[in-house]
């Protein structure tokens, strides 16, 4: 089979870490007989400094005609005084709207020999840590109408039923996948938003009746995930919510630079990337840590080109370089076998 493949390798290590995720999945195709096709084009700071935009319509036009999209990272200080529109983020925002990516996957996934780098008692994760969060991803208060006045600021937050059903369907599914536990985040003792959100979950539940649902507050939530993760399997939220938990998750396991991200819509077209930055103080000077780009592209084979042997084959890959001991510098500790970003992406690709 031949796929094409857009490739927004961003700013910062963003070309480092993602050059490295193509080299695993030539491997990847040449084992299983499959063909890449990667397309390059630009976003965020480095389409400001080429167009003097974050997202041109090239760019839009490329992704829209790949049959998925891996991308690197965007941003950095050498933007931050450009206007707020025309930030490097603002692609981000532009290519999950125009793509109509409605639902981010983020796993928050804890390596039984990384498990020192976790922030919390070992006492509070016997049971180690295997999270998936289901973030909404193209409504509430990030694109509700904005303002700004004379004497003050508001931001709206507003969802359709429809909205907010479409997410909430596909987190019961991938709980059914699963170990059939959903969390339902909200604010339902504050916000009207969230209250509609309630009843559409408790309808939507009646669909899966195998599914055990628990409905919890944000400011709950977000202490649960500390006093008690294990407790978790699927998390669903709004856009807001979402971005903040996902976080609160992947920063338990201890190791950002492990940890991929999934945007998914109605069709089989993605966006996968890592959930870290740019990272420009280390850019191209081959220490970066490619695993959550190589992981994000093992999501791309398995849920936009329903590749699963193949993305198994690189999670494998990766667990085994983790289990030889090899490393890169911001996992690495005494006895462990520092690599570089390239020796990195070459062990891993070895393993396939």
């Amino acid at each position: 089979m031949k796929y094409t493949i857009a490739l927004v390798k961003g700013d910062g290590i963003g070309p480092d870490i993602v050059t490295e995720a193509v080299k695993v999945l030539g491997k990847v195709g040449k084992k299983y007989g499959h063909e890449f096709d990667f397309v390059e084009t630009l976003a965020g700071g480095s389409a400001i400094d080429k167009y003097g935009i974050p997202l041109p319509d090239e760019t839009v036009k490329k992704c829209k005609e790949a049959d998925s999209v891996l991308l690197g990272a965007v941003g950095g200080p050498k933007w931050d005084n450009v206007e707020s529109s025309k930030r490097p983020e603002k692609a981000l925002l532009g290519l999950r709207a125009q793509l109509g990516l409605f639902s981010n996957l983020r796993p928050a996934v804890m390596y039984p020999e990384l498990s020192s780098a976790c922030p919390l008692k070992e006492s509070l994760i016997p049971e180690g840590l295997d999270i998936l969060v289901v973030r909404e991803l193209t409504g509430g208060i990030y694109f509700g109408e904005k303002k700004r006045t004379e004497t003050g600021a508001y931001d709206v937050m507003s969802y359709e039923r429809s909205e907010i059903e479409r997410v909430v369907r596909r987190a019961f599914d991938f709980a059914m996948l699963r170990r059939k536990k959903l969390t339902s985040v909200d604010k339902a003792n504050v916000l009207e938003t969230s209250r509609l959100w309630r009843e559409v979950v408790s309808e939507v539940s009646k669909d899966y009746p195998s599914v055990e649902v628990n409905n919890l507050y944000v400011d709950n939530a977000a202490m649960q995930l500390v006093i008690n993760p294990s407790q978790f399997d699927v998390i669903v939220t709004e856009n807001m919510f979402g971005d903040i938990l996902s976080d609160e998750a992947s920063m338990i396991t201890g190791s950002i630079g492990m940890l991929a991200s999934a945007s998914l819509g109605q069709s089989n077209v993605g966006l996968y990337e890592p959930i870290h930055g740019s990272a420009p103080d280390i850019a191209g000077k081959n220490i970066a840590n490619p695993i959550a780009t190589i992981l994000s592209a093992a999501m791309m084979l398995r849920y936009s080109f329903s590749l699963k042997n193949e993305a198994e084959a690189i999670e494998n890959a990766v667990k085994k370089a983790i289990q030889d001991g090899y490393r890169t510098k911001d996992i690495c500790k005494d006895g462990d076998k520092l690599l570089g970003t390239t020796e990195m992406g070459d062990v891993i690709a070895s393993y396939i």
